[in-house]
């Protein structure tokens, strides 16, 4: 085996290209234009020789692996023919594709469309993990009016909600209000220390807790709780489902395309199948 590096970059200077070759492996050859243009333009000396280094450096162990190969695989093997020209076409049709999509497809989908897929494929909505709907707060032992906390989360008026959050941006370290978000409950975990409590205890009327941690008040109305295997309730699924429905539409707008251009070219007579 024969390598030889040809130059070296101390100065980062692109407009010096003298010498044609910046190195060799066996009958590979790397030129000196392609290592000066992996240089990002205004690089400092040292920059630009290690980058330039780097290149090289890689270049050759790329190729001494490629010279590998070719003395190891057989020629079927080596023969990528056909995967390229595979490659090319998947490429090309995908971009082609993508281009149809953004033309054409219509991304309102309504609440009656998303309702309609639910109510038909409730199979297929099963819970993995248990989901909970909840308002906390989370204070200090030393915040004033903790009192006051619990009545303003039982209460369901503007007036109550309003005086909470303003309550919670004066003393809380962390709050969660919107009780309209199902959520999963190991996460919740993470935040909230609920490992005491059963989960039995959510569906039975247990739904106001009131939790002391290393110096902290956890204050928790549990909204709902849906317990894993159960159902996914539709506004848990809300999401998921208007992505299928444009998924759907996508691949349909793709299967009318590929027939619609099947049938132009049958009128053609653009299409010949031969038979044995």
């Amino acid at each position: 085996m024969v390598i030889m590096i040809l130059f070296s970059i101390a100065c980062g200077n692109k407009n010096d290209v003298n010498g044609e070759w910046a190195a060799r492996v066996y009958d590979k050859k790397l030129s000196r234009l392609e290592v000066i243009q992996s240089i990002p333009y205004g690089s400092e000396s040292a920059d630009s020789a290690r980058i330039a280094t780097e290149y090289i450096d890689q270049w050759i162990k790329k190729m001494l692996v490629l010279n590998k190969a070719d003395q190891n695989l057989d020629e079927e093997q080596k023969d990528v023919t056909q995967k390229l020209e595979d490659y090319r076409i998947a490429l090309i049709t995908f971009s082609y594709e993508q281009e149809l999509i953004n033309q054409k497809i219509d991304t309102a989908v309504t609440k009656e469309e998303v309702e309609t897929y639910y109510n038909e494929n409730q199979k297929n909505f099963e819970l993995k993990k248990n989901i909970i709907r909840l308002k906390y707060v989370k204070v200090p032992e030393s915040a004033p009016n903790k009192d006051k906390i619990t009545n303003w989360l039982n209460a369901e008026d503007q007036a109550a909600f309003d005086k909470l959050e303003q309550y919670c941006k004066l003393y809380a370290v962390n709050y969660l209000l919107n009780d309209q978000s199902w959520l999963f409950y190991d996460e919740i975990l993470k935040e909230i220390p609920l490992k005491d409590f059963g989960t039995d205890q959510f569906n039975k009327g247990r739904t106001l807790l009131q939790i002391s941690n290393k110096g902290f008040i956890y204050f928790v109305k549990v909204k709902a709780f849906i317990l894993k295997d159960s159902r996914s309730p539709l506004n848990f699924e809300y999401d998921n489902i208007k992505n299928i429905i444009l998924n759907q539409r996508r691949l349909n707008l793709i299967k009318q395309m590929q027939n619609d251009v099947y049938n132009e070219a049958l009128n053609n007579n653009e299409i010949e199948i031969y038979q044995k």
